[in-house]
């Protein structure tokens, strides 16, 4: 027999855990009580960079004769740039990354955004994540939480998405019946259920997952000493991983995977894009650690085995005006680069790098609707209609390579 982990049918037979945990709630119970892992199930990781990322100084269009033109002070030079093609190149801070790209593993999504933009990160964020244009659907349900109330027929009564992070939960992960949990560390579950955030599924009376809520205080250790349980022999090689707090994440993240939880989306959250002044170093520090981070969990999940059942997106809730600012910084803008790691990529850029030069009102141009971006992987990936999700039928581009 193996060693490689425990999973859930081996758990099974030591599972005494559970009769001495009855507060555990009715979902994860579930999720370790499971006969068989669902080694065929697609894993979906979303990487979520808030602030706005400056995409111009992340895919650098060194070809564009605009570039040179806004970017005097932040221009980053054509020699130091990782080049993909005779147009773009990457930020050399993202040399983990390149490396992905040379093994088939990156694809990049240029120009993404949406019609008629919005410069508010409240007001754009909540367009990322609730798929929905219209400000009054901002507070209602996201686009993979509606996309896990279709895929609730299909899951086994785990939870249908997990953020690894102390952040509140984004509305990307509310639904209507399927069920979200946040995990600040591997050894603290904590579900928070408020109002309306946490619906249970089907299988799930809402009871059970307040009277969780309430007491999860209470159960702190018992619940701990069930996820380690779980995970303590599917631990990834800490030498592996930068130690930074996303690199730390992730490493989570590829534990509860190799742990066969069903859980189809893991979400995690970079904070600090928001650079209106001395964008140069700060910059370099965040993609550097993204970089790093990627790397690290795409070679531990090759490493397992398991790298062509993982997808990961990396989104930010707009880009950064073209023209720099007097603070050594950028403002809001626009449309920007939305990158997707996985070993089931079509590898390399997607569509064409926007103008610098041909600009609306100062800004890039959309060249992708990232709804499309969505449609793509919920249906080409996750197997789900993406219709409902979105709202609307979006057509879907060439992402996932044929298997």
């Amino acid at each position: 027999m193996s060693h490689a982990h425990l999973n859930r049918r081996q758990f099974l037979h030591r599972s005494s855990l559970i009769a001495m945990a009855p507060t555990v709630p009715a979902f994860l119970g579930r999720t370790v009580r499971a006969t068989e892992p669902n080694n065929d199930g697609r894993i979906l990781v979303v990487i979520q960079l808030s602030g706005g990322n400056d995409g111009i100084n992340t895919v650098v269009p060194f070809a564009d004769e605009g570039y040179a033109k806004h970017r005097d002070k932040l221009r980053l030079s054509t020699d130091r740039l990782i080049k993909v093609n005779d147009q773009v190149g990457l930020h050399p801070a993202l040399r983990p990354a390149a490396k992905l790209l040379e093994n088939g593993q990156l694809a990049i999504v240029q120009g993404v955004g949406y019609p008629n933009p919005n410069r508010s990160h409240g007001v754009s964020m909540a367009i990322w994540q609730t798929a929905r244009l219209d400000p009054a659907e901002h507070k209602t349900f996201g686009w993979i939480g509606r996309a896990m109330d279709r895929h609730s027929a299909l899951a086994d009564g785990s939870a249908h998405s997990i953020l690894l992070g102390d952040e509140d939960p984004p509305i990307a992960l509310r639904g209507r019946r399927s069920t979200s949990v946040s995990l600040a560390h591997l050894e603290e579950l904590k579900l928070k259920a408020s109002t309306g955030l946490f619906r249970a599924s089907v299988d799930d009376s809402s009871d059970d997952l307040l009277v969780f809520a309430r007491r999860a205080s209470l159960d702190a250790r018992s619940t701990a000493a069930l996820i380690d349980e779980v995970t303590k022999n599917s631990a990834s090689d800490t030498s592996l991983y930068p130690k930074t707090e996303l690199a730390g994440r992730l490493k989570s993240i590829a534990q509860l995977i190799k742990a066969d939880f069903s859980t189809p989306v893991y979400y995690a959250i970079q904070s600090g894009y928001d650079t209106h002044a001395a964008q140069l170093p700060t910059h370099a520090r965040l993609l550097r650690e993204l970089a790093g981070a990627m790397k690290a969990f795409l070679d531990d999940l090759q490493a397992a085995g398991l790298s062509k059942r993982v997808l990961t997106l990396c989104f930010s809730e707009f880009g950064r005006r073209v023209k720099e600012n007097a603070s050594l910084g950028t403002d809001h803008g626009t449309a920007a680069p939305v990158l997707i790691a996985g070993s089931s990529v079509n590898s390399g850029p997607l569509g064409q790098p926007p103008s610098m030069t041909d600009l609306a009102n100062g800004d890039l141009k959309m060249q992708t609707d990232f709804r499309q971006v969505y449609a793509t992987i919920l249906q080409d990936w996750l197997g789900v209609d993406s219709a409902s999700a979105l709202g609307g039928s979006f057509d879907r581009l060439r992402l996932i390579a044929s298997t």
